[in-house]
C-alpha cells in the first residue's frame, strides 16, 4: 500500500452522501420509482473458470493488526524493547509503570543476543502492564497463562496480580526466582470480567538493593486462542477471517515489505531497528525473535510471524501467499540497493523460506519447521517478491534474479511480480511492459479509488490480453466503510468474476483495524481490547467469498439511462504541506468571453477559502504561507462554467510537493485538481475527487523545482481536458464514463448444480429486472440473501445497519421478474430441476 495516497484521500475525505454522479445517472423524481433493466443468461454458453483460491485475505500489520490485534498477547511491550526507532514518543518502558525502582538494561546479562534489553527489578518493586487500548482485557471463568523468563542470584519471589480500578480480577499468584535465566509460568482464572485490567509482577523484601531480579518476555495469554495454539491467535477476530472461507491469505505486507534497511538484525548492522520484514527474524522460540520498527509507527514483536502465518492459512484451508523484499524500497522511499552481496543473500533466504514451508524434515530448513511443531509441510504454491515499487526497471531488474533461482530449484512456484502503487500512469504502464516481455506468470495489481472509480471501472479486466501474466489484484478498496462504499465494491467485484479467467485473486485491503490505534482507513473488520465488528464491507465480501462458483455463465445486462453533458464548476488553487504563490490567474470562455482574472494587484475578495492554510495577497501574488497545511484549497467563479481555458503562474516557496490547480470545482469534496509534484514531489498527476474520494485519471512521473515560476493551462471542452505545462502539452484525458449503478453476474456452483445470480444496484431506486434463464431447468424457489441499507450507513461495535438478510422467493422459472431494492446487494441460488 502506498503510504502517500493513503494519507491523501484519508485527510480529504468528507461526510457527503453518494449515490451516483449526476452526470451519469439521473436523479429519482419520488423514493417509490422504479429503473426497468433486462438480464439475459446464456447457460448453453461456458465463461470463464473460477478457481477456489479466487477470493482471500491480505493481513498486514498496519492499525495495530498483529501486536494488541490478531496476535493474542495481552501485554504490550513485554520485553522491554520499544524504542524510538519505532516512534519518537516511545521508551523501554512505554506501557509499563514503576513503583519503586526498576531500570531496563542493555548489556551482555541480556536473556539473548537477539533480545537486547530487559529489565532490573529492585528489591520491593512492582511494574505494571497496561495492555492495549484501555487496559488488559480478561473475561469471567476464562483462564489466563502468564509467563516470564527471570534470573536472581539470590531466591527472590515475585507476586503476579491481576486487576483493574475497582478491584482484584484473579486470585494472586507467586513465582520463586534462582539462578539463571529461567522461564516461570502460573495460570489465572478470572473472577470477573473487565477491560481496564493491569497486569502487576511485584518483588518481595530483600537484603540489599543488589538482590534485584532480571525479567524479560513478560506475557498473558489467553487459553482460549483460536485452535487452541500457544503462542495463539485473538479467537473471535481469527473466526471472523475464517467466516470469509478465503481462498488464500497474503501475508506479511505491504510497506513492511519493502521499506527500510534490507540488513539484518545482527552486531554487524548494529542492530539496525529499522529493516524490511525478513521472515527469518519471525520464527524460532518467540524470546528469540527480532524485533523490528514497524513502517506504521509503532513496534513489531514478531510474536506473530511465518510460522504463525502458515499455520493459521493452514487452519482456515487457505493456500498461504507470502511476500518477500525484492531490495527496492517504495511507499515513498524508492531506492534500490546495488549491494549484489545483500541481493544474493535475501534470493537465498527466499529459497529457505520455500524449504522452511515445503521441504523434508530433514533438510536443514524443513527440520526448524517441524521442531516448531509441524514436521507436514504447508504446500506452499505462490510467493509475491516486492510490493508496489516507483521504480519499475530497478525492480524487475532484482525480480528476474529472484525468479530465476526459484525456478532453477523450485519450479513449480508461482513468482509473482507486480504492476506499481497505482491502476495506471507511467510507472504501471512501465511495469505492465516489463512484465508482459519478460513473460511473468501473475502480477500483484493495488490501488485504492474512489466509489465513482470502482462504478465506472466494471469493465477494467474485458480488454486485458488473454495470452498475457494474470492478474492478482492484491489491494483494493473505494476509500471508506459505508455501505455505499461496499456497494461499489460489489459491482467491481461482478466484472472481477466474469474476467476470472485473468483475475485469478484477490483481496480487499487492510484487513484489521484497531480503533484506537489507526494508521488507515477503511478496513474490513474494526475491534478494540474487547469486541470486534463487521464493516459493510467485510458483509459484501463474505456474500462474494461463500457464494464463488465454479464457473462463470454469460449473462447480460441493460445499463441505466445516462445523462451526459460537458465538465462544469469552477476554478481553484491549493496546496500540499508546501508554501506557493500564484499569480495572473484567468478564465477565458470558449467563445472568448473573460470569465474570471486576477493579477492580485489589490484584494483577494474574488476567492473564497475552503480548505486549510493562511492565505494573503503579498506583492501582487496570492500566497499560501504555511508550509504543515494539506489541502489548502481556495476557490472562484461560477459551479455552472463549462467550457472553458484556465491559466495561471505558479511558484513553489518551499515544502515538500509542488502545486495543486483545480477545476471543475462542485463543492469541497467534487472536484477535478492538476496535481504537479505531488507524493513528495516525484509524480504529476490529475486526480477526481467524487464526494471526498479521490482516483487518479492520468498521472506521470514529474517533480517541480522551487523558486521557478511554472505557466499552467487547463482547457476543458466538454468533458475532455488538455492540460499544458509551459505551453506544451502535458496530457489529456475525456472522462465520459458512466458510473452504472446496476451490475450483476452468474455463476454455477458445480457441486451442488446451482445456478447463483449475483445483482449489485448502487442507486436510491429500485430495479426491475425481466430475468431470462436461456431454457435453464430449474426449479421454481429461489435461496435469496440480501444486504441493503442506507448508502451512509456504517456498522459499529453497539449497531449493524449492514447485515444479511436471508429469504425464500418462489417465482423462479425460465423468465421471471424481480425487484432489486434500492442500495443493495442481492444472491439468488437458484436449484437446477
Amino acid at each position: 500500500m502506498s503510504r502517500s495516497t493513503r494519507t491523501r484521500w484519508r485527510l480529504g475525505l468528507t461526510a457527503t452522501a453518494f449515490l451516483v454522479a449526476a452526470a451519469s445517472v439521473p436523479a429519482p423524481a419520488h423514493a417509490e420509482d422504479v429503473t426497468d433493466y433486462a438480464i439475459t443468461v446464456d447457460p448453453a454458453a461456458k465463461g470463464a473458470k473460477i478457481d477456489d483460491t479466487m477470493y482471500g485475505v491480505f493481513f498486514e500489520d498496519i492499525n495495530r493488526a498483529a501486536d494488541g490485534g490478531l496476535y493474542a498477547e495481552l501485554v504490550q511491550n513485554r520485553s522491554f524493547e520499544y524504542s524510538t526507532a519505532d516512534n519518537r514518543a516511545y521508551t523501554p518502558l512505554t506501557s509499563w509503570t514503576v513503583d519503586g525502582t526498576a531500570q531496563v538494561v542493555n548489556d551482555a546479562g541480556r536473556l539473548n543476543e537477539r533480545n537486547r534489553n530487559y529489565l532490573s527489578l529492585g528489591a520491593s518493586s512492582a511494574v505494571t502492564n497496561a495492555g492495549y487500548n484501555t487496559g488488559v482485557h480478561v473475561e469471567e471463568g476464562k483462564k489466563y497463562d502468564f509467563s516470564v523468563w527471570a534470573r536472581a542470584d539470590a531466591r527472590s519471589t515475585l507476586t503476579v496480580t491481576l486487576q483493574d480500578a475497582d478491584s482484584t480480577l484473579a486470585e494472586a499468584r507467586r513465582v520463586t526466582v534462582k539462578g539463571g535465566w529461567a522461564k516461570y509460568r502460573v495460570s489465572f482464572k478470572a473472577t470477573r470480567t473487565s477491560s481496564d485490567g493491569r497486569l502487576t509482577v511485584a518483588s518481595a523484601d530483600a537484603v540489599a538493593s543488589a538482590d534485584a531480579v532480571a525479567l524479560d518476555e513478560v506475557s498473558l495469554f489467553p487459553r482460549d486462542t483460536y485452535k487452541g495454539h500457544r503462542n495463539g491467535l485473538r479467537k473471535d477476530l481469527a473466526e471472523k477471517i475464517a467466516a470469509l472461507k478465503p481462498g488464500f491469505v497474503r501475508f506479511p505486507g505491504g510497506c513492511l515489505v519493502n521499506t527500510g534497511s534490507m540488513q539484518d538484525y545482527s552486531e554487524a548492522s548494529g542492530w539496525e531497528r529499522k529493516r524490511s520484514y525478513q521472515w527469518k527474524d519471525t520464527i524460532g522460540p518467540v524470546e528469540q525473535r527480532a524485533t523490528n520498527a514497524n513502517f506504521w509507527g509503532y513496534n513489531q514483536s514478531y510474536g506473530l510471524g511465518y510460522y504463525e502465518y502458515f499455520q493459521f492459512s493452514e487452519d482456515i484451508g487457505a493456500m498461504p501467499l507470502p511476500v518477500v523484499p525484492a531490495l527496492v524500497t517504495g511507499c515513498g522511499q524508492n531506492k534500490a540497493t546495488d549491494d549484489d552481496a545483500l541481493l544474493q543473500r535475501h534470493i537465498q533466504d527466499t529459497l529457505d523460506l520455500i524449504e522452511f514451508a515445503n521441504g523434508p524434515v530433514t533438510s536443514k530448513w524443513g527440520k526448524k519447521r517441524a521442531q516448531m511443531g509441524h514436521p507436514k509441510p504447508f504446500h506452499l504454491t505462490h510467493l509475491g517478491v516486492g510490493n508496489e515499487e516507483n521504480l519499475p526497471n530497478e525492480f524487475f531488474a532484482r525480480f528476474q534474479k529472484f525468479r530465476a533461482a526459484i525456478e532453477a530449484k523450485y519450479p513449480d512456484i508461482t513468482v509473482i511480480s507486480n504492476s506499481g502503487p497505482d491502476d495506471t500512469g507511467t510507472t504501471f504502464d512501465t511495469a505492465w511492459q516489463l512484465n508482459r516481455e519478460g513473460d511473468v506468470d501473475m502480477v500483484d495489481e493495488h490501488y485504492y479509488n474512489s466509489p465513482q472509480w470502482f462504478l465506472q471501472n466494471n469493465d477494467r479486466y474485458d480488454s486485458y490480453d488473454r495470452n498475457g501474466p494474470k492478474v492478482f489484484l492484491g489491494e483494493y478498496a473505494s476509500q471508506g466503510n459505508a455501505f455505499k462504499n461496499a456497494l461499489s465494491e460489489a459491482a467491481f467485484m461482478t466484472g472481477l468474476e466474469r474476467n476470472a479467467d485473468i483475475v485469478k485473486l484477490a483481496s480487499y485491503a487492510p484487513l484489521l483495524a484497531n480503533e484506537d490505534y489507526v494508521q488507515w482507513s477503511p478496513d474490513m473488520i474494526w475491534f478494540n481490547n474487547h469486541a470486534s465488528w463487521n464493516s459493510a464491507n467485510y458483509e459484501t465480501q463474505k456474500l462474494f467469498m461463500n457464494n464463488v462458483g465454479d464457473r462463470v455463465v454469460p449473462s447480460k445486462a441493460t445499463g441505466t439511462p445516462a445523462l451526459t453533458g460537458p465538465i462544469t464548476g469552477a476554478v481553484g488553487l491549493s496546496t500540499w504541506a508546501t508554501t506557493a504563490a500564484y499569480d495572473d490567474v484567468t478564465v477565458t470562455a470558449d467563445d472568448g468571453t473573460s470569465l474570471l482574472g486576477d493579477d492580485f494587484s489589490g484584494d483577494a475578495s474574488k476567492w473564497t477559502h475552503t480548505g486549510g492554510g493562511s492565505w494573503s495577497v503579498q506583492d501582487g501574488q496570492y500566497v499560501q504561507t504555511d508550509v504543515a497545511a494539506e489541502n489548502t484549497m481556495v476557490t472562484a467563479g461560477d459551479t455552472a462554467w463549462h467550457d472553458y481555458d484556465l491559466k495561471v503562474k505558479a511558484t513553489k516557496k518551499s515544502g515538500k510537493e509542488g502545486f495543486l490547480v483545480a477545476f471543475g470545482v462542485k463543492d469541497t469534496g467534487n472536484y477535478y485538481w492538476w496535481n504537479l509534484g505531488g507524493w513528495n514531489n516525484t509524480t504529476s498527476a490529475v486526480e477526481q475527487a467524487v464526494d471526498g474520494g479521490k482516483s487518479s485519471l492520468i498521472s506521470k512521473p514529474g517533480t517541480i523545482e522551487t523558486g521557478r515560476t511554472y505557466d499552467i493551462e487547463v482547457k476543458v471542452r466538454g468533458r475532455q481536458v488538455t492540460l499544458l505545462l509551459d505551453g506544451k502539452e502535458w496530457g489529456s484525458f475525456t472522462d465520459d464514463k458512466p458510473a452504472e449503478p446496476f451490475r450483476q453476474v452468474v455463476t454455477r456452483d458445480a457441486k451442488t448444480g446451482d445456478l447463483i445470480l449475483k445483482v449489485v444496484n448502487a442507486q436510491g431506486v429500485a430495479a426491475r429486472a425481466a430475468i431470462d434463464l436461456g431454457g435453464a431447468k430449474v426449479r421454481s424457489t429461489a435461496r435469496v440473501t440480501t444486504l441493503t441499507a442506507a448508502p451512509d450507513a456504517v456498522n459499529t461495535e453497539t449497531a449493524t445497519p449492514v447485515a444479511p438478510v436471508k429469504s425464500t422467493f418462489r417465482g423462479v422459472a425460465e423468465e421471471f421478474s424481480y425487484t432489486f431494492p434500492a442500495n443493495s446487494v442481492t444472491f439468488l441460488r437458484i436449484k437446477k430441476r
